[in-house]
């Protein structure tokens, strides 16, 4: 009885080390097995250039969260901190572009999984690994944390080791490193912002403050050494993938690390490449269900979705019914749509969602150096916003429209 007070509190049990390591399951896994290939068919010989600016943007980003992060550590991120900031609006829309957006990315890892493990059943798959990763989320965050952290050092020996055959090969040429922009600005912007979708993972360090120790301190140091531990793996990757296939056959790979390794000459290393990527996107699964629900439960709180989402169970201390719900969505969306599109839907919807953490961050200080990097960040994310494919501009806008309608109903119905 005496926890009853308590009941609808999550538990605090991340470190630094957890909380890095959640963002990393995210960002490695989306990273490099997802968004290389369409980054390079889109900037061609300009593709680290590309990566280079969704860095820059992705730093802004990670600088603003953190600040914010810091101010308010609880559940659900730059949802609360547009709302406290800017207004209830603006942190409804983040809200609401962040659980859609991240719901299709959700759907897209799980078709990744599918893909790797049976591809004559992806679909299947997907909604078999979405199921196994809802129950592991709903035993509560600390196995969540632990699970993630194997996968994360399972994949990034993996990769480790296909920087060394690439880089080793005899095929290997640097002059097929060349950082021009055969494929124009517009290629490149397009690139970065398929590519800034493989660094959006430390947006589920913010979303887990309710359930991290000391978040003040905790947050601000996890964001940065997430974000810069994740970019020094992807340079070393793409670097490496590049000396071997050069920007054209990396663009046209279907799977260009398992293809890396066999023009490298080591095709006995194709099946571990191909485990590694199953056991990435499930390592990304896993961190996305587990932020998406935390906003879900945010949202929830304040009545923008069903209260009933907002409750938390009374042993695991989890938002159970947001976990479920969520589940039952991705489930869904991993039986029906089509991998290419989800990510480019997704990748408008965080870019929004991060346009309104910067716009939040910028109202912190007056200062005009300290105010550089959100607006650095706010304007970099709308540019990359709407350089992504026209078809992924027009969904994500539209998504993002019904959202806006279902809140003006909702003001004008509590008004009336």
């Amino acid at each position: 009885m005496a926890q009853s007070g308590s009941a609808a509190e999550l538990r605090r049990t991340l470190g630094v080390g957890d909380a890095v390591v959640v963002g990393l399951g995210s960002m490695v896994g989306a990273g490099i097995f997802a968004a290389l290939a369409p980054a390079a068919r889109a900037a061609g010989s300009g593709l680290l250039l590309g990566l280079a600016l969704a860095a820059v943007i992705a730093y802004c980003n990670a600088m603003s969260s953190a600040r914010l992060a810091a101010l308010y550590p609880a559940s659900g991120g730059t949802y609360v901190y547009g709302r406290e900031r800017l207004g209830p609006f603006w942190g409804y829309l983040a809200g609401w572009s962040f659980v859609v957006g991240k719901t299709a990315s959700c759907a897209a890892m799980a078709l990744t999984v599918g893909a790797y493990v049976w591809p004559g059943q992806a679909h299947a798959v997907a909604v078999a690994a979405v199921v196994a990763l809802t129950a592991v989320n709903y035993g509560g965050v600390h196995k969540s944390a632990w699970l993630t952290r194997l996968i994360v050092a399972v994949v990034l020996a993996v990769l480790a080791c296909v920087v060394v055959v690439c880089l080793g090969s005899g095929e290997s040429d640097a002059g097929r490193l060349d950082i021009g922009t055969s494929a124009g600005l517009g290629g490149v912007l397009e690139a970065a912002g398929l590519l800034f979708f493989a660094f959006a993972g430390y947006a589920r360090i913010a979303t887990l403050g309710e359930e991290v120790r000391d978040p003040a301190r905790t947050i601000p140091r996890a964001i940065p050494l997430a974000l810069g531990i994740a970019l020094v793996v992807y340079v070393c990757v793409a670097v490496a993938v590049l000396s071997v296939l050069g920007a054209g056959s990396l663009g046209r790979a279907a799977a260009p690390l398992a293809d890396a390794v066999r023009a490298a000459g080591v095709p006995e290393l194709v099946p571990v490449v191909r485990v590694g990527a199953a056991v990435a996107a499930l390592g990304s699964l896993l961190a996305l269900i587990l932020g998406v629900s935390r906003t879900t439960l945010a949202m929830a709180r304040d009545r923008h979705l069903p209260r009933g989402l907002s409750a938390v169970h009374p042993r695991f201390q989890v938002p159970h019914r947001a976990e479920l719900a969520v589940g039952a969505v991705v489930a869904v969306l991993a039986a029906t749509v089509d991998v290419r599109g989800a990510i480019g839907f997704s990748s408008f919807g965080v870019l929004a969602y991060y346009a309104v953490a910067n716009a939040s961050a910028w109202t912190l200080d007056a200062a005009p150096l300290k105010r550089a990097v959100p607006m650095v960040g706010l304007l970099g994310c709308l540019v990359l916003a709407f350089a992504l494919p026209g078809t992924s501009v027009v969904t994500g806008a539209g998504v993002l429209a019904v959202g806006v309608i279902a809140y003006g109903v909702r003001a004008r119905m509590g008004a009336g």
